[in-house]
């Protein structure tokens, strides 16, 4: 009977201990990922240390609506803090961190529009180009862009037959140069301001790398002679000078040597739109539009470490000052035929 006594409250004590660490483990797989829907039309997104904030880009309906709009996030909970209406579609997105200033690239306007983050005012806008689009002339399409904040100078690929990298004075929103001849569609984009290297990506294959001290090609590199390629992206790993390479058409992540522009590595991951290198992990996070997911990917051993599911077409990535949160934006599947009746999301992945 002791025996019995005793063994009542171990059972009822290992029955706490149970329900406690069950409670503590789903409490923190429920924190690890956070899912909610935005607004139509999500494209890139921003973090802004100064402001705590996350905002992303929006192009609201093709048909409906004119303009587009920028949601304002609070990175914890992502719950829209603030609208901000834009009168023409928002797509590619920077920050100047020191200015406190975000960028946007118009795509369909060939122009790029700065906003103030704190009070959500337009600082100015810059057309890129002004040519009317028809059947035989097609203007150049803002994508990525890229920030060097020692300089303020805002740099933003121009997509075309023969593609472009405009020079923006970030502060008058005046174009300084256009570097030129960069190859067809160069979609990939990516600075290094401490060495004056900026580096872009294009269809045919390139690996091209710009002096911005004089806004020079110094280099150009086919990355890959086989097969078919279009390398949509591009992170960099600065103090290692590794450049990290998507490939919409192979299943394959390839890791440059941005000194020579020499192929390191090739991680096999599914087909791949954005990508974005964490310094403070030594990690690398990967959007696969078609599988749906994310990669996690130690950058030392090259190696996939995880898989996060995120259906249906995980989109563009952003990152908390501190490197200990991964923000994606996932659009829902539509067609030019059919949009997407409910709006895109963002996930919160705790590292």
């Amino acid at each position: 009977m002791q025996l019995s006594h005793l063994s009542a409250p171990r059972a009822l004590l290992g029955a706490l201990l149970f329900a406690t660490a069950f409670t503590t483990f789903t409490s923190h797989a429920a924190n690890a990922l956070l899912r909610k829907p935005v607004g139509k039309g999500a494209y890139e997104m921003v973090y802004s240390p100064t402001e705590q904030a996350l905002y992303l880009a929006t192009s609201q309906s093709r048909s409906l609506d004119k303009g587009g709009v920028v949601y304002r996030l609070d990175p914890a909970t992502l719950e829209i803090t603030q609208i901000i209406h834009n009168d023409i579609k928002p797509f590619g997105a920077a920050i100047n961190t020191k200015t406190n200033t975000l960028y946007f690239g118009n795509t369909v306007n060939g122009a790029v529009t700065a906003i103030d983050a704190k009070t959500a005012e337009v600082k100015g806008r810059l057309v890129l180009d002004s040519t009317q689009r028809s059947e035989t002339a097609r203007p150049l399409q803002p994508r990525e862009l890229a920030v060097d904040e020692a300089t303020n100078t805002v740099y933003i690929g121009g997509l075309g037959k023969a593609s472009v990298v405009w020079v923006v004075d970030g502060d008058t929103l005046t174009l300084r140069t256009t570097i030129t001849d960069l190859g067809k569609m160069n979609t990939g984009l990516a600075l290094d301001a401490a060495a004056k290297r900026l580096y872009t990506t294009n269809a045919d294959g390139e690996f091209i790398t710009i002096d911005t001290s004089n806004n020079r090609v110094v280099s150009r590199k086919k990355l890959q002679e086989e097969g078919e390629h279009m390398y949509l992206n591009l992170a960099l790993d600065t103090a290692n000078h590794r450049a990290f390479v998507t490939d919409a058409k192979q299943a394959q992540l390839l890791v440059v040597d941005t000194k020579n522009g020499n192929v390191i590595q090739k991680i096999a991951v599914p087909k791949s739109l954005a990508v974005l290198f964490n310094p403070a992990r030594n990690e690398v996070y990967v959007t696969h539009r078609e599988a749906g997911s994310v990669s996690i990917i130690d950058a030392k051993h090259y190696k996939v470490i995880k898989t996060v599911e995120t259906p249906t077409h995980p989109n563009s990535l952003a990152l908390s000052a501190d490197g200990k949160t991964l923000y994606v934006s996932v659009k829902q599947a539509s067609s030019r035929q059919k949009e997407a009746t409910s709006p895109d999301d963002v996930v919160r992945i705790a590292l």
